[in-house]
């Protein structure tokens, strides 16, 4: 077992629970304390298709171009349950924690103390779990040990399902994160749904954004918003923040969070064999690069992003990618306060062959960003194009961060293997057309582990890969598989071309377009359009294709045949 000199760090008082078995060994871990401001829950809305924040409007044209499209798919497209649909066994034992080389050390008691000791940081959401010390329990089999969850990344969708485990004091939940400051390069926007449906404190929101402003390949400008309520906005936000706030809940309920990078996921050979984890653990500081590590886990959760370990480990198969990258600008006072609670996004084959650019505002900063697939290595000259064309209001800036990261494409074609199950990024959950992928992350990572905790029946069974593919991913795929189909489309359709993206900025300016839009957006769910409206705008958007192709100068052309076959 690991020993820790006390004396050398503050600590605050806790009153441990008491327990029938002594501590064998000891994690040590300390975070920050975390206010959890409840708010007043919305009432519940039935979810169909929606979109993100920057690219609201292509939503609208899928609703309307498409007509009851979304609800055929719904019904019609899930697979049969011999195979994971959106392209798309057994029991386990419980081992000890040990470095790399050493026996296991695990007492058969397997108890753990659970004494956790928060040290608070200088700013409130600030998450930096270090050493400090809580015993680790073994699990719950015929001699009465707990099964034992591992859920490897710590962004919203591994938050949310380690806050799920927690509140079943029959499991032992624990939490895999990196780097607990990480700033993962982001847009930041969440609807106003997950706001109330996760709880979120309107403190961790930096700017709430009632107006946006889109921005054609001609600079045509349109302004979008006026159809929002006072109470309704787009919450902007810093993902160190909102994800070390969601993590440091999953905490204060139960779970025990491990600062480590998993290097090696070695999979079940037999039907009771456990998940043997191998990671580096940054806990103790003076470690430098870490110490090696293993841990044994009875259900993996995979919410470790594109790049996912338990992906390559499972052979969930690959997927294409986008590269995100952003630039954090800090600008004037004075210019700050022209994005005080406004948005901008930018279209054209200058910032972007087959996606948009941004401008979003922080708390003290902006982020301008912009992504492709079809053409990552030229990334740098599209971000280059957005700083041009939004040059007025960012001149005198100073760039305080650059941030780039792959954003997937479509889910994987697997899901779930075994006891080990993938959710967010590692999943592939983020749209076509918007890229909106934190709502989603968030919203699987809640369902995956609310289906696996009601299949373990107060942890005294394991789940299988069968019934973990009828419950989550079912589930899932009825509720959102309709939107993934739909914003592909159109992403097809509106980004294909600059006289498409003309097309697209005009039909903006329509209220009717705009109204669907946002309510899509903010509350997962379509409101009930005017068929009238509908053809009218359909006929509207055609007639507007057809100008732009004889006004619009054409797309630059590119080649990219090599690098553009590459998948995670």
């Amino acid at each position: 077992s690991r020993t820790h000199n006390s004396s050398r760090i503050p600590r605050a008082p806790v009153h441990p629970r008491p327990l029938s078995r002594p501590p064998q060994l000891h994690i040590i871990m300390y975070y920050t304390d975390v206010e959890t401001a409840a708010i007043p829950a919305r009432p519940k809305r039935t979810t169909f298709y929606f979109t993100y924040a920057g690219v609201a409007v292509a939503v609208v044209c899928g609703l309307v171009c498409l007509g009851n499209m979304g609800a055929t798919l719904e019904t019609g497209i899930l697979p049969s349950s011999g195979t994971q649909s959106m392209f798309r066994q057994p029991a386990s034992n419980f081992g000890s924690m040990r470095t790399a080389g050493s026996s296991p050390s695990m007492g058969a008691s397997g108890a753990l103390k659970d004494n956790v000791m928060k040290v608070p940081k200088r700013t409130k959401f600030h998450c930096n779990w270090v050493a400090g010390e809580r015993a680790l329990k073994g699990h719950a089999k015929a001699d009465g040990s707990k099964y034992r969850i591992g859920v490897i990344g710590g962004g919203p969708s591994g938050a949310a399902a380690a806050e799920v485990f927690a509140k079943d004091k029959e499991l032992e939940t624990f939490i895999f994160e990196r780097k607990m400051d990480n700033v993962k390069p982001c847009g930041g926007a969440i609807p106003l749904c997950m706001v109330d449906e996760f709880d979120l404190p309107e403190e961790i929101i930096d700017r709430k954004v009632r107006k946006m402003k889109m921005i054609s390949p001609s600079n045509r400008v349109v302004d979008i918003g006026q159809t929002l309520k006072p109470n309704e906005y787009i919450g902007m936000t810093r993902r160190e923040v909102l994800d070390g706030f969601m993590r440091n809940r999953s905490v204060d309920l139960g779970a025990i969070p491990i600062n480590g990078l998993v290097t090696q996921i070695d999979v079940p050979k037999g039907a009771t064999d456990p998940y043997i984890v191998h990671y580096q653990d940054y806990g103790d500081k003076s470690a430098g690069a870490g110490v090696a590590k293993t841990m044994e886990f009875d259900v993996l959760i995979g919410a470790d992003g594109a790049n996912s370990r338990l992906a390559k480990a499972i052979d969930a198969g690959e997927y294409n990618y986008a590269i995100a990258f952003q630039e954090r600008i800090a600008i004037d006072e004075e210019k700050m306060k022209y994005y005080e609670d406004l948005a901008e996004m930018y279209v054209g084959d200058d910032v972007s062959p087959d996606f948009y650019a941004w401008v979003f505002p922080k708390y003290d900063h902006v982020g301008v960003g912009t992504g492709t697939v079809v053409n990552r290595p030229d990334i740098p000259k599209y971000q280059k194009a957005i700083r041009e064309r939004a040059k007025e209001r960012l001149e005198g800036g100073k760039i305080i961060k650059v941030e780039a990261h792959p954003i997937p494409e479509h889910p994987r074609p697997r899901r779930v293997n075994n006891r080990a199950a993938l959710v967010g990024d590692a999943a592939g959950y983020v749209t076509k057309c918007s890229g909106e992928g934190i709502y989603f992350a968030a919203k699987s990572g809640r369902m995956a582990a609310e289906a696996i905790v009601k299949l373990m029946e107060g942890g005294t069974r394991l789940p299988t890969q069968q019934e973990i593919e009828d419950t989550y991913i079912a589930d899932y795929d009825k509720k959102y598989q309709a939107t993934y189909v739909v914003l592909d489309l159109l992403q097809k359709v509106f980004y294909s071309s600059n006289a498409a993206r003309e097309a697209f900025v005009e039909m903006c300016e329509s209220e009717y377009v705009q109204k669907v839009t946002f309510d899509s957006y903010l509350y997962k769910t379509v409101q009930g359009g005017n068929p009238l409206d509908d053809i009218k705008l359909l006929f509207n958007t055609v007639g507007s294709i057809f100008r732009a192709q004889a006004t619009t100068p054409r797309d630059r052309e590119f080649s990219n045949p090599v690098e553009s076959l590459k998948r995670l």
